[in-house]
């Protein structure tokens, strides 16, 4: 294996065990690093590996944290927040401010949706029970849309400036 492979298997390694520790450190309801991480890896990697790294720092959390009814839907969630990811190519502010809310819309639609549909919450199997998921979600969006933006903007703004570093230039005198 070629020295940058390994350097690459390494940095993956990295923002993977960041956001494993990020979600399985006590936090705040919602305030979690994968849709930043799905947003980022979707537009600093290519295709297969942009969705890999959300879905292995989601699936190792889950290990620790636990598995429910509404993991598909939220995997999927982070499947399409990747392929958001992929289109912030210009890496403006602006641009991922918007990227970050949409994909905290996207989140938010599909989780809920899920929850409804499982039967995880005991909704009304109707439009009113679908309406009440939604409502029942609310306090979790804000959570949700301030840790996209932080995560989000550590992770694009994290890689940016650590990736301004050359290594091979840095000496430890005795």
């Amino acid at each position: 294996m070629t020295r940058s492979k390994i350097q690459k298997l390494i940095s993956y390694g990295a923002i993977i065990l960041v956001a494993i520790v990020a979600r399985v450190i006590p936090h705040a309801p919602n305030f979690a690093p994968i849709g930043g991480l799905a947003l980022f890896s979707g537009s600093h990697f290519k295709k297969k590996i942009a969705l890999i790294i959300p879905l292995t720092a989601m699936f190792v959390s889950d290990i620790f944290l636990g598995f429910h009814k509404t993991v598909p839907y939220v995997y999927v969630s982070f499947i399409i927040i990747a392929l958001v990811g992929g289109l912030v190519k210009n890496n403006k502010w602006q641009s991922l401010v918007l990227a970050s809310l949409v994909s905290s819309v996207l989140f938010f639609l599909i989780t809920n949706f899920g929850v409804w549909a499982t039967g995880e919450m005991s909704y009304q199997k109707n439009l009113n029970g679908l309406i009440q998921s939604y409502i029942m979600g609310l306090p979790f969006f804000r959570n949700t849309i301030i840790s996209d933006l932080f995560y989000s903007f550590s992770f694009f703004y994290g890689y940016r400036f650590l990736s301004n570093f050359d290594l091979k230039n840095i000496h430890i005198y005795d």
